[in-house]
């Protein structure tokens, strides 16, 4: 204030009267002019000092720059009848100030036009397409699937071949929401899905799928399973059998082979000589007389019998003691 009493009145003045009949518009704004509550005059766009008429003259400024628009997650139902929480989000700037501004106002009248727009764009885009194709990118990623869903366990585990891909329903909201914005003087930049939800009932019956999948799935590896032991099985007990079989031949054989050799011994020792015959038969009657004769057997014999003959032969009795 004391350096104001050493200037000059016109030079205040001036000073005054510059700062209102001038006006700074900022590298972020662009800027209309209305005079009475109407646009007179082109939106200024360029960064600098610019003058108006004051009092008259009212400066309304509008953002320049990418504008975020996050909208409110919604439930929508695909075209196979899935409820899903969809929720989106887009970026837009003002490309027509004159035309937003006779429009629209202000930027919260924006936004509510956004939210209209992109909402319905958004609602009619899902509709006409199936679950799959909102979910999943591109048609060409193929997903990793059990095998027994592959081969056909279920239909509960059946992928559905994409056809568009949720990139491509993105697009198809931006074209066509785009096109009814620019009316507004508002230019769409992009649209995307920020996240995609199930609704709490189509989630309970997707985690039941999920577990009857599994399932279905378990029952199989069970059921392949306990073929596959009793496959082993069958073959383990046809393997024992034919070695028991084999083995049972082989001794058979090497019984035969055995007593063969035996009767041959025997025939040849016997032929031999008469004395060679008889000890012989001495010592295989005492074999029989070992075997058959114990402490706990009692033997009643007539005296034609072959193992009688023996006791007969001898001129005293023998004990049991010395047939041991």
């Amino acid at each position: 204030m004391n350096i104001l009493k050493f200037l000059p009145v016109p030079f205040i003045l001036g000073l005054i009267g510059f700062y209102l009949c001038s006006y700074v518009v900022e590298e972020t704004d662009q800027v209309i002019l209305t005079q009475f509550g109407k646009p007179v005059g082109e939106p200024v766009t360029e960064a600098g000092l610019h003058f108006k008429i004051p009092f008259i003259q009212e400066v309304n400024r509008i953002e320049k720059r990418f504008l975020p628009w996050d909208g409110p997650a919604n439930e929508m139902s695909t075209k196979d009848k899935t409820y899903l929480i969809i929720d989106t989000f887009a970026r837009w700037r003002i490309n027509d100030p004159m035309q937003y501004f006779l429009r629209l106002r202000d930027e919260r009248s924006a936004l509510s036009r956004l939210n209209d727009i992109l909402g319905s764009e958004t609602r009619n885009a899902v509709a006409k397409h199936e679950l799959i194709e909102i979910v999943r990118t591109t048609k060409e990623r193929v997903a990793k699937t059990d095998q027994a869903l592959v081969e056909g366990i279920g239909k509960v585990g059946t992928l559905y071949p994409i056809k568009i891909g949720r990139e491509k329903v993105e697009q198809q909201i931006f074209e066509n929401a785009a096109s009814k914005l620019e009316g507004f003087g508002i230019e769409l930049l992009d649209v995307r899905f920020k996240r995609i939800n199930y609704n709490e009932t189509v989630r309970r019956r997707i985690y039941e799928r999920m577990v009857s999948e599994r399932q279905q799935i378990a029952d199989r590896f069970r059921s392949e399973g306990a073929a596959e032991a009793a496959k082993i099985s069958g073959t383990k007990e046809k393997d024992l059998q034919q070695i028991e079989s084999e083995a049972y031949k082989r001794v058979q054989e090497i019984y035969g082979e055995a007593d063969a050799k035996a009767s041959t011994i025997y025939a040849s020792a016997y032929n031999e000589s008469k004395d060679s015959a008889e000890f012989y038969a001495f010592i295989k009657t005492l074999e029989t007389y070992r075997e058959i004769l114990t402490s706990d057997i009692s033997l009643v014999l007539t005296t034609d019998s072959p193992l009688f003959a023996l006791f007969k032969s001898f001129s005293i009795p023998l004990a049991e003691d010395d047939l041991d």
